[in-house]
């Protein structure tokens, strides 16, 4: 008896901690991969590098440019700043099938003229983050490479996933000339600052 006891209590010992495992195996399964959760996540990463950069400079070197060097007729920082939020939304209007972006967005790639104080400028390149995230999130795999768009950059069509590609790798072009500029002015860019040490 004492040992059915004893089985009993060990058979019964395992059934409960295998049902208290299996909702933690289940939470610990990460989502499926898809394109757009893909293009989201590698948006997210420049996003949070390139939108801390542009806040850590102060509004009274917003209109900085190189002057040594081949610099002649470079952007400023804003101006840098400016141009991938435009940009975005001009990527993010195509994408979605918009007739034109929801803001104001200047002449070209260049952002509005008027726009020159800093809090106007970050506001406009998180809302192009946004913008571009609802482009991003709107891209299925089968539609990627395959159904073309007419192309924001003048004639020619493209693809959704051409531009989401894009997008990318424009953000972290214009992310790296912007931490020059910072640099040349003293201020370590946000991601490259030392972190402190975890508990």
């Amino acid at each position: 008896m004492r040992i059915t006891v004893r089985i009993l209590t060990v058979v019964l010992l395992f059934t409960c901690l295998a049902a208290a495992q299996a909702p933690a195996a289940q939470k610990a399964a990460p989502p499926k991969p898809t394109l757009d959760r893909v293009m989201n996540n590698q948006l997210r990463s420049v996003e949070s590098e390139f939108v801390d950069a542009a806040d850590a400079m102060p509004e009274d070197k917003y209109n900085f440019a190189p002057t040594q060097g081949e610099f002649k007729g470079v952007r400023t920082f804003a101006q840098q700043v400016k141009h991938v939020a435009a940009t975005n939304y001009m990527i993010g209007a195509a994408i979605l099938g918009d007739a034109k972006p929801p803001v104001e967005i200047g002449e070209g790639e260049s952002g509005p003229n008027s726009m020159t104080s800093k809090a106007d400028i970050m506001s406009f390149i998180k809302g192009s983050f946004d913008y571009m995230h609802k482009a991003m999130s709107s891209i299925t795999s089968e539609e990627a490479f395959t159904g073309f768009i007419k192309s924001p950059f003048g004639p020619g069509q493209t693809t959704r996933g051409g531009m989401a590609v894009l997008t990318v790798g424009h953000c972290f072009d214009h992310y790296g000339q912007m931490v020059e500029y910072l640099r040349m002015n003293g201020i370590i860019p946000p991601a490259s600052r030392p972190r402190p040490a975890q508990k």
